[in-house]
């Protein structure tokens, strides 16, 4: 894969952040786009702090134990994206410069695309029709929230973040169990971050290729500093977001919610919307 950089007519002139305060950049892209790896390194190479939510699955083993991300209901999914919104408003209320993870407008995303794919995307046409028809009385509610989340995301990212880098859809998606995603779903993702960043006017670089290409680009183009070899950045970055994946793996609720649920249990999970 190539290093490719296509900044937008507005990213001609890449955002000044205030002096007293450095840098907020976001690193954008959709599901299995390199995110957390990029960051990750992008943070260690330069010594700017990585901010980013916990993941779908380190939070569900307590907000609603024992499901996994593809059996929730629409208002289950709410209280996810909710949690997910709250942890970067936390993580990026200080005053200092930070590299986030995604940003707060990604929860909004997945969920505009869930409205428009099906609230599960993964499943079958059969599963998905059955949802489809179960959300017919409350799919106003749900239309309504998202266009007000979205106000309110969309509002904060103007605010908060001065540039973003946008990582497009290169590799295959992980097939860990827990994506309950389509391509399609994952492409109308990728499609909708980049209409909304066009929409918003914050300025935005698609920066492509493997770890090391993406993270030389972005520091060519923000002229930041570089406090650690990119070798061992890329070794310790991939070790960390490994062992972070290991030590989830590791507990039992984790694994409760993947066991195979009972056929009666899987049945009620297919008509709630």
């Amino acid at each position: 894969m190539g290093n490719t950089s296509t900044p937008s007519a507005l990213a001609d002139a890449t955002a000044v952040p205030p002096p007293q305060r450095g840098l907020h950049l976001a690193i954008s892209g959709t599901y299995s786009s390199g995110k957390s790896t990029t960051t990750e390194t992008l943070s260690m190479a330069t010594g700017i702090p990585r901010t980013h939510a916990m993941t779908s699955r380190e939070i569900l083993v307590d907000l609603v134990p024992g499901k996994q991300v593809q059996e929730l209901s629409a208002m289950e999914l709410t209280m996810l994206g909710l949690r997910r919104l709250e942890e970067r408003i936390h993580h990026e209320a200080g005053e200092g410069p930070f590299i986030s993870d995604g940003s707060v407008i990604h929860e909004w995303i997945y969920g505009e695309a869930r409205m428009r794919v099906g609230i599960n995307p993964g499943a079958n046409l059969f599963l998905r029709a059955v949802k489809n028809i179960a959300g017919l009385p409350v799919k106003r509610f749900y239309r309504q929230y998202m266009d007000a989340y979205g106000a309110v995301a969309k509002a904060r990212a103007k605010r908060i973040y001065d540039a973003y880098v946008h990582l497009p859809v290169e590799f295959e998606m992980k097939a860990d169990g827990h994506r309950p995603v389509s391509e399609k779903f994952r492409q109308m993702s990728d499609d909708l971050l980049i209409e909304t960043l066009e929409e918003l006017e914050i300025p935005y670089h698609v920066v492509g290729g493997t770890v090391r290409e993406r993270v030389e680009r972005i520091i060519e183009i923000f002229g930041l500093p570089l406090v650690m070899p990119l070798d061992e950045a890329i070794e310790r970055a991939g070790a960390k977001v490994r062992q972070a994946t290991e030590v989830l793996e590791q507990d039992a609720r984790f694994h409760e919610a993947q066991r195979t649920k009972s056929l009666r249990r899987r049945a009620s999970y297919a008509v709630r919307f």
